[in-house]
């Protein structure tokens, strides 16, 4: 979501790096960088309006999460550490006034693992944000590379929740251009190859502690999980990093539920194991699940694994508690 307190409005408008929402008809159109986005479908500001939307369609308990281009992962560390806590402090707000409906993962600023490490031990610490969210790739490195090792270390030892998810603009080849494909296409390979890169880097079995939940159902990551393995087998400088095979650390991660494929869906929470597959939406952009809760009920699952995929898996994931860091 986009929380109001970053909004750039009459007070604040000489800072550029704000966004700003207007409407066209019932659609958010959000205005950031001299760019207009207009693939957001839904509310995105007001909470209740998206409470209420959730709740109509059988979901009773939110997580929210900063839309990404607001994470800032250009921006010099010490202002993006700035604007994260801004939407920080608002989104436990919103965590603290309904905590039976709403949970929420904050931001850091991960161009500086460093910085981002000891901000996430603060929110741990404060015990409201389940987590944060981070993006695929920082600046063009992917988070599995070893500068990111301080970041991951401090979020397995706080047991924070961290959501994977594409920068959304990861490709510049002219093909992504045509058809939707930045999204359809190169939005779920951006988590991908972070998937893999930590895979193979042995960020999960160096920290098998983590929590790190995969957006878009892990991208390709399962349909290419056998070249992995085998890659690991064959070649030197594929395991070079990592012992265990790297189907035990794919394993390590959670996905969620937002494939746009039943087959998928019941493929990976067959694979994976019903305890690491959450219910998602992409709320709310064009390329959102409808319907989440119906695309689960229709896999014919039996009650206990359903029940898990619909809420169970993230009420046990997302219970906040202060840790001593």
């Amino acid at each position: 979501m986009i929380v109001a307190e970053i909004l750039r409005n009459g007070r604040n408008g000489h800072e550029p790096w704000r966004p700003r929402v207007k409407r066209d008809g019932s659609r958010p159109v959000v205005e950031l960088g001299g760019r207009e986005i207009r693939s957001m479908t839904r509310e995105v500001v007001d909470v209740e309006t998206i409470l209420a939307g959730q709740e109509r369609l059988g979901i009773d308990r939110v997580l929210l999460s900063p839309w990404v281009p607001l994470l800032y992962p250009e921006a010099e560390p010490e202002s993006c550490l700035e604007r994260c806590r801004i939407q920080n402090g608002a989104l436990e707000g919103l965590v603290r006034a309904t905590p039976d409906r709403i949970a929420a993962l904050g931001a850091v600023p991960l161009q500086a693992p460093e910085l981002a490490a000891a901000e996430l031990g603060s929110l741990a610490a404060a015990g409201v944000l389940s987590g944060v969210e981070v993006t695929a790739s920082v600046g063009g490195t992917y988070i599995g590379d070893p500068r990111f090792e301080p970041f991951w270390a401090v979020a397995e030892r706080t047991r924070a929740v961290i959501l994977v998810h594409p920068t959304t603009r990861g490709f510049d080849d002219p093909v992504f251009a045509r058809h939707y494909l930045w999204n359809a296409v190169g939005n779920p390979f951006e988590t991908t190859i972070a998937a893999a890169e930590m895979t193979m880097a042995g960020v999960l079995e160096r920290h098998p502690g983590l929590r790190v939940i995969l957006a878009h159902g892990g991208g390709a990551l399962l349909a290419l999980r056998g070249r992995l393995r085998h890659a690991h087998e064959v070649r030197p400088d594929a395991r070079s990093d990592l012992t265990e095979s790297p189907l035990d650390s794919i394993r390590r991660f959670y996905f969620d539920t937002v494939t746009h494929d039943r087959d998928l869906l019941r493929a990976l929470i067959d694979w994976a194991g019903a305890d690491r597959v959450l219910l998602g939406s992409d709320y709310p952009f064009d390329m959102a699940d409808p319907a989440p809760v119906d695309t689960v009920r229709a896999l014919g699952l039996e009650g206990e694994v359903e029940g898990a995929v619909l809420g169970g898996n993230a009420e046990r994931l997302l219970v906040r508690s202060t840790v001593d860091v």
